[in-house]
């Protein structure tokens, strides 16, 4: 008898972790999908497929956590892109997409998180990958994710693995994702059962004490060429942020922009970034920085320092990535408190400022 119970609690066991580990397909049909206005369904190659041409389409009632996303998407050779969004909850989400005009090179897949409806790739170079993108037939795309970590796989090879989710939500909504169009097919979910909950690892800062981890920022304003007074700063309400561990301060998780979600058809804006150095007597201190798009560095009211590192800027291939090690400029201080106020302006792709004192 004890036999036969364990028996039975072992098939019950096996067919949980079987259904835990089989893939469940959204069809391509109205009735699953949440679709923009120009989106459409149609019957393509044999199967059911959902063509988008700019914008997100999402699943209708489907929350996902941990496992596996996948979709075939149809091989183009002209510039497209076309992706993956998943843990996505009030204008926050992850994401991973392929280029496929950039098949076979450094950035031909990228993971970025959106903030407050806005992308922020130029803020992480270290998650773009090569990947060879099939140019006739259909391409399949996978992200398997595990809490905080995900890997990427391209036709079944992985191509890129991420080390921390940027957004650090749990769950959401799952979806696809293309500009420029793009046919997709066959979207399958495998959910991953929640054995322990996760929680957010601390940041430790290690290896740089001099990195600036804490920033005070205003709200996001449009912003107007020649108009910035530096009197009316005092006159800001600051809120106090801190940075991801390398020191990278990712603007758009904490301000929402007056104009978003339209990447370079966003009017500009700005916030003011400012941080105090305390000094014990007169000296020029090392202060290197790095910013996406534009920047005026001021000391002590005085305008230091403005520069421009907008995607495209510097030619046709110029990416806007950032390095905290790119700019550097010495800051004449005074015996006492000495004021940083950083006014960085951006349009799109990754609204982003590091720096550190050395």
């Amino acid at each position: 008898m004890k036999l036969l119970v364990y028996l039975i609690i072992g098939l019950y066991s096996l067919q949980i972790t079987l259904a835990q580990n089989s893939p469940t397909i959204i069809e391509m049909t109205p009735s699953n999908w949440n679709i923009p206005n120009d989106a459409l369904f149609e019957k393509f190659d044999n199967r059911k497929t959902l063509v988008l041409k700019n914008g997100r389409a999402t699943v209708k009632n489907k929350n996902f956590i941990n496992g596996s996303i996948e979709v075939d998407v149809y091989a183009k050779s002209i510039r497209s892109f076309a992706g993956i969004s998943f843990r996505e909850q009030d204008d926050n989400l992850e994401e991973v997409y392929m280029r496929f005009h950039k098949s076979n090179q450094a950035d031909a897949v990228q993971y970025t998180p959106m903030f407050n409806n806005e992308s922020n790739w130029q803020l992480y170079r270290e998650y773009q990958a090569n990947a060879a993108f099939k140019n006739k037939g259909w391409n399949s795309l996978r992200i398997d994710v595990n809490n905080l970590k995900a890997e990427v796989f391209v036709n079944n090879i992985k191509v890129l693995a991420v080390d921390k989710l940027r957004t650090d939500q749990e769950g959401g909504i799952i979806g696809l994702w293309a500009l420029f169009g793009n046919r997709f097919s066959k979207f399958r979910v495998t959910n991953k059962a929640i054995t322990e909950k996760h929680s957010i690892p601390t940041q430790t800062l290690l290896g740089n004490t001099n990195i600036i981890k804490c920033w005070r920022i205003t709200k996001a304003y449009p912003y107007k060429e020649n108009k910035i007074q530096f009197q009316n700063f005092s006159k800001e309400k600051y809120t106090t942020v801190s940075t991801e561990e390398s020191g990278l301060l990712p603007i758009s998780k904490y301000v929402k922009k007056t104009s978003s979600g339209n990447f370079e058809q966003n009017k500009e804006n700005y916030i003011i970034a400012a941080t105090t150095i305390h000094s014990d007597k007169q000296k020029a201190q090392l202060f290197s920085f790095d910013y996406s798009d534009k920047v005026l560095v001021f000391l002590n009211g005085e305008l230091l320092f403005s520069g421009n590192n907008a995607f495209r800027q510097k030619g046709v291939q110029y990416m806007g990535h950032m390095d905290i090690n790119t700019n550097k400029l010495y800051l004449p201080l005074k015996k006492g408190e000495n004021k940083i106020h950083c006014v960085v302006i951006d349009k799109a792709n990754g609204w982003g400022l590091i720096a550190k004192l050395e």
